[in-house]
């Protein structure tokens, strides 16, 4: 027998491709510790966390604005399924993730869809799964968007979470003018 009938058979590895925009990130340097165009692989039993701590976060941004730990991807298998999915956690207390048109408060999680628009603040991750084979590793790959993906993508009109954290907390029952200084929001 051949050394090429003997070799393992390589599995596909389930891929989530990531397209990131932030109006800010040619000034601020907000995704340089983001590796682009480079499909990183990681064991399928690992959270992966996005946020601003280096030292919980394996995608961290350089934005005070974002969390020390803003959201979390986790990979899983349906039961009487094959095919890997990922689910997405809010990990954030002050700011509410939008998951297509979802919103996702502290601690709440949802399947993340094959393909959605992932948002907080003016942060926007379009995100799409390619399916793969194997149980024991998937792969992550970025790409960075110039022009706001929300437009580019048709989706629905964009309503950018307030700084208090989600829309219903910052409603007021009076819809009246309220009279503010310079510095106010």
């Amino acid at each position: 027998m051949s050394s090429f009938e003997d070799a393992d058979t390589e599995e596909t590895v389930t891929c989530l491709q990531m397209t990131v925009y932030h109006p800010g990130h040619q000034q601020n340097g907000i995704f340089q510790s983001i590796r682009f165009f480079n499909r990183e692989k990681l064991p399928s039993s690992e959270v992966v966390k996005f946020g601003r701590n280096s030292n919980t976060c394996h995608y961290t941004f350089q934005d005070k604005q974002v969390s020390r730990v803003q959201f979390s991807l986790q990979l899983f298998k349906k039961f009487d399924s094959s095919v890997l999915s990922f689910e997405i956690k809010n990990m954030s207390k002050k700011t509410n993730l939008i998951v297509d048109n979802k919103e996702l408060g502290y601690l709440n999680k949802m399947d993340l869809p094959h393909k959605c628009l992932v948002r907080f603040g003016d942060y926007q991750f379009l995100m799409e799964k390619e399916d793969g084979e194997s149980l024991e590793f998937f792969e992550i790959e970025f790409s960075l968007s110039t022009r706001p993906l929300l437009q580019e993508n048709n989706w629905l009109p964009q309503k950018r979470i307030p700084e208090c954290g989600s829309y219903s907390s910052c409603s007021t029952q009076n819809n009246s003018p309220i009279e503010m200084g310079e510095n106010e929001w």
